[in-house]
């Protein structure tokens, strides 16, 4: 049976690495994959993490399972710096559970909403490419709107006029801050334009939170999402903390969700439990273990967030020089200045892309989409001259 099996394309993102790598030039350029990189274009494990991986060598005593739901401390460890502070529970309406990274987050919140009743879900586009495949692998019908405008702005009138045309019991995914791919946030404005109308038309929010602290810091990248439940009568959200912390490939995240009545929270958690058995059985323990290990502890806690505040810094820094050198050939630089996280979209057209990629070396995905993190001091200006070469 299997050879009715029809070969499926590759990743064109797996191939674009192949690409670079093969690529010979000393000074070529790769703003295709999607991790944070230093100015000396490094991607390290942080020293947080470092330390905390070394106390849980010293002092775990045990690898026996944890459960389908993970390392709960991890779980409610995070909550403060999603939820808020003062009660992160929401008076007892939030709880989750850990997942195998952002992605296994944003799965489990489209299988827990499927399972709620949820046939339909609205999503701004472009989105992070993952989105549209999950849902689909679920059976959930995508219905599109544009996320932003040519101008590099988001498009209210767009969200506006989908969140007229859902029906209620549809969901809405969002992102919570640092748009993938564009950059391109709602501002507070928009979020308390958004979370009443949610509420008023009866949409279960989905909200995907895969890069906090990389906008403008940590509370400030959590405007969104509380504002959102603060409104709301409930909601889903996933989170990521492969970027944040740096733990890409140990897969750690969560999804959490947020009930009208805390009674029905336990139903909605052994839910969860349920539909990750079945799929992953239980998640990767090793770097939740690490993050829960820096939550904890007051002096790991400061380190990361220092290391954080570095990440951001150097992210706005690269964003300025792109928006101080303004027009580029026949491309406007300017609005990337005023975007947020690793991801711009450059408007380029395919033919373009490519001649980047022939003529100078550097490596971009074909939506135009770059990974700002890939630019360092030394080599942006060649970036900036060489967009203005291929769109003169």
């Amino acid at each position: 049976m299997l050879d009715q099996l029809e070969q499926q394309p590759a990743d064109a993102l797996l191939a674009l690495i192949k690409l670079h790598n093969a690529d010979p030039r000393a000074d070529k350029i790769d703003l295709g994959v999607g991790v944070y990189r230093t100015g000396q274009g490094d991607t390290p494990v942080f020293a947080a993490i470092k330390a905390a991986e070394q106390k849980l060598i010293d002092t775990q005593d045990s690898k026996a399972y944890l459960g389908p739901e993970g390392d709960m401390e991890f779980v409610h460890a995070l909550m403060p710096y999603v939820f808020g502070a003062a009660d992160p529970s929401m008076g007892g309406r939030i709880d989750g559970m850990q997942t195998p990274g952002g992605t296994g987050g944003v799965r489990l919140a489209a299988a827990l909403a499927r399972k709620a009743g949820v046939q339909r879900i609205w999503m701004g586009v472009p989105s992070w490419p993952n989105h549209a495949q999950i849902l689909a692998d679920l059976g959930l019908e995508l219905k599109t709107f544009a996320h932003s405008t040519p101008q590099g702005v988001v498009d209210m009138d767009a969200l506006r006029g989908a969140i007229a045309a859902a029906e209620p019991g549809d969901a809405m995914l969002l992102h919570g801050c640092c748009h993938n791919p564009t950059g391109i946030d709602y501002s507070h404005a928009d979020w308390d334009e958004i979370a009443p109308a949610l509420k008023a038309k009866g949409l279960l929010p989905l909200l995907d939170l895969a890069y906090q602290g990389l906008g403008f810091g940590m509370e400030e990248d959590a405007y969104g999402v509380r504002r959102v439940l603060a409104e709301v009568p409930e909601a889903l959200i996933a989170y990521s903390c492969d970027k944040n912390f740096g733990m890409y490939r140990d897969r750690v995240g969560a999804v959490y969700a947020m009930v009208a009545d805390p009674a029905q929270l336990n139903a909605v958690l052994s839910n969860g439990h349920s539909l990750a058995r079945a799929a992953w059985s239980m998640p990767p323990d090793h770097g939740a273990a690490a993050v829960r290990i820096i939550l904890q502890d007051k002096a790991l806690t400061a380190l990361w967030l220092d290391e954080l505040d570095t990440m951001r810094t150097r992210m706005r820094q690269v964003r300025a020089r792109l928006a101080e050198a303004g027009q580029a050939g026949s491309v406007n630089l300017s609005p990337l200045g005023g975007q947020s996280g690793l991801f711009s979209i450059v408007p380029l057209t395919g033919e373009q892309i490519l001649k980047l990629r022939s003529d100078h070396g550097i490596y971009m995905a074909g939506s135009g989409r770059i990974n700002i993190a890939g630019l360092t001091m030394g080599n942006i200006d060649k970036f900036i001259a060489a967009v203005a070469a291929v769109s003169a």
